[in-house]
């Protein structure tokens, strides 16, 4: 089978806070008035999110994925066909909406008048969006071309569009835009996988835009690398590493973020390390945390004279090497980070729900990803992939169904491919264009506007 399928894969305020510690004792626990596919009900009739998928996470103990990646170490992972069980029930563009999960960080930065502060957020809200990432060792469905996904959250102040506007190589784009135009947000993501014998590495290619509308300002960035280890064999576990720059384009500000590999004996695992800098190349504060637990900036003059006392020593408990043999062992983590007096708590992670482990590592948000409303699938354009059968199927448990849907959805791709090509026809995308982004001057695919008009009377059928 020569598929073209991938291998992908808080509170917060500027207020101080002595404490990093998160509680999972006050995870949201699903109780009563459950419907069968995990809605819930409330006594006035109004429909919630639901808070547990309709079954729960397939077991991949009976699979080896190393006779399917035995031959391609060093290779790029693009043509690679994975079984459905290593997949997670979302497709890639259901993945990349949760960068929105901590969408208050992005209004909190609307509302501060001080322009370093409202960097602090941003970047708190940078790191947020690879929060979820954290032992989310799944692969999302690869996004079949011209797919796409909408997120309406009155709640949270936002509507998201995305489509996948190329499929070889894979390039799947998205479009933000407040409700009350604070602010939009947008980019592209084209990863590029590779796997090293043990570990699967993901550059997440790709820039991000948020502007903020009111203060006519735009920040652009990228997203680190990522790792997943133990592919063959072990306990499955996920690290952020490499550089993350956050330019203000319009003040001239920049944050330098950190995101270190864990190092020899796992001392530096998760941590994330920078500083903010105003237009004079100036540092005016030090951000420091881990991207799974939280975020915490300090006045620079603080953070240095805390370093040269050596108030950031706290020893390991135990050290473990990343660098293990077979299999690459996770190193222990500190569970909170030492707090430098004087700083300010940007953001810190929403705690999973007690039953996450069952529900493929799933934050509540993106539980409800893949939820059908009642009476949404008539608004719904037809490409949105909470209409694809295979993973409705999965999401359902029915693992089978799930395997020969993902085939057939496949082989209609190849086909349609085929046939524009012996027509001579290019592929014609629907939301989105190929432009140049005019803040960083790099091309760049720009929403076109116009699908919250509901006009899909030309959406290609790709299911």
């Amino acid at each position: 089978m020569n598929s073209e399928e991938e291998f992908y894969d808080a509170e917060t305020g500027l207020e101080s806070d002595d404490s990093c510690e998160v509680s999972f004792k006050d995870a949201l626990v699903f109780e009563s008035k459950q419907v069968s596919d995990g809605r819930t009900i409330e006594e006035n009739g109004v429909w919630e999110r639901r808070k547990i998928l309709p079954a729960e996470m397939i077991s991949r103990n009976n699979f080896s994925v190393w006779s399917i990646l035995k031959k391609c170490i060093g290779m790029e992972l693009s043509k690679i066909a994975m079984p459905v069980v290593f997949n997670e029930p979302l497709s890639l563009l259901q993945r990349i909406s949760e960068y929105m999960e901590h969408t208050h960080l992005i209004h909190k930065a609307c509302s501060l008048s001080d322009s370093i502060d409202r960097m602090q957020a941003v970047a708190a809200f940078a790191v947020s969006a690879v929060a979820s990432q954290w032992e989310r060792t799944g692969k999302p469905f690869n996004p079949l071309l011209g797919e796409t996904y909408e997120l309406i959250r009155e709640d949270k102040g936002y509507r998201w569009i995305s489509e996948q506007v190329s499929h070889h190589p894979p390039v799947s784009a998205f479009h933000v835009e407040s409700l009350k135009q604070e602010f939009e947000f947008h980019g592209s993501i084209y990863p590029k996988l590779k796997f090293w014998g043990k570990s699967v590495e993901v550059e997440p290619k790709g820039t991000m835009t948020l502007e903020l509308l009111k203060h006519k300002e735009a920040y652009t960035w990228a997203y680190p690398m990522c790792c997943v280890h133990n592919i063959i064999l072990g306990k499955l576990w996920i690290e952020q590493y490499g550089t993350v720059e956050i330019v203000n384009h319009s003040t001239g500000d920049k944050c330098v973020l950190n995101f270190k590999p864990c190092g020899m004996f796992g001392k530096e695992l998760h941590k994330v390390e920078g500083y903010i800098q105003d237009k004079s190349k100036k540092k005016q504060l030090v951000i420091y945390g881990k991207w799974t637990e939280c975020l915490y900036s300090v006045d620079s003059r603080v953070y240095e004279t805390n370093k040269r006392l050596g108030g950031d020593s706290k020893k390991l408990k135990q050290e473990h090497s990343c660098e293990g043999e077979e299999p690459d062992e996770m190193p222990e983590s500190q569970e909170t980070v030492t707090v430098i007096p004087g700083s300010a708590l940007l953001w810190r992670i929403t705690p999973r729900p007690a039953h996450s482990t069952q529900m493929y590592n799933f934050t509540s948000f993106a539980i409800t990803l893949n939820e059908l409303e009642p009476g949404m699938e008539r608004l719904l354009a037809p490409t949105d992939c909470r209409l694809r059968p295979d993973i409705r199927a999965m999401e359902n448990g029915d693992i089978d169904t799930a395997n020969a849907e993902k085939e057939r959805l496949e082989e209609k791709q190849r086909a349609a491919r085929k046939e524009r090509s012996q027509n001579e026809k290019e592929w014609s995308t629907r939301w989105f264009q190929l432009g140049t982004n005019p803040h960083t001057g790099a091309e760049d695919w720009l929403y076109t506007g116009g699908y919250f008009d509901r006009n899909y009377i030309d959406c290609v059928n790709i299911y």
